[in-house]
């Protein structure tokens, strides 16, 4: 013969991790991007000045025919101040 004790119910002891699990499921957070005004407002600010374009392509065209010269001690100079912080 079995004996309850009082306020003794027929409950799973994982039940309520079992509805935790269940329930977390259901709820899954989606991944969500949201963009400040700000940054919208500098990406639309955000084009090449005519001056710069102009050296850009001056330099494409250098180095297409192979007209394009790199100062190797200047490059090196900068390099080592860029890396050692002395900008």
């Amino acid at each position: 013969m079995k004996i309850n004790r009082p306020h003794h119910t027929q409950m799973n002891p994982y039940q309520k991790q079992l509805n935790q699990q269940t329930e977390a499921r259901t709820h899954q957070a989606k991944d969500k991007l949201e963009i400040s005004p700000q940054a919208k407002q500098m990406q639309e600010n955000d084009s090449v000045s005519p001056m710069r374009q102009k050296l850009g392509e001056q330099i494409k065209h250098d180095v297409n025919t192979g007209n394009y010269q790199v100062d190797a001690g200047t490059s090196a100079k900068k390099m080592i101040d860029f890396f050692s912080n002395k900008e």
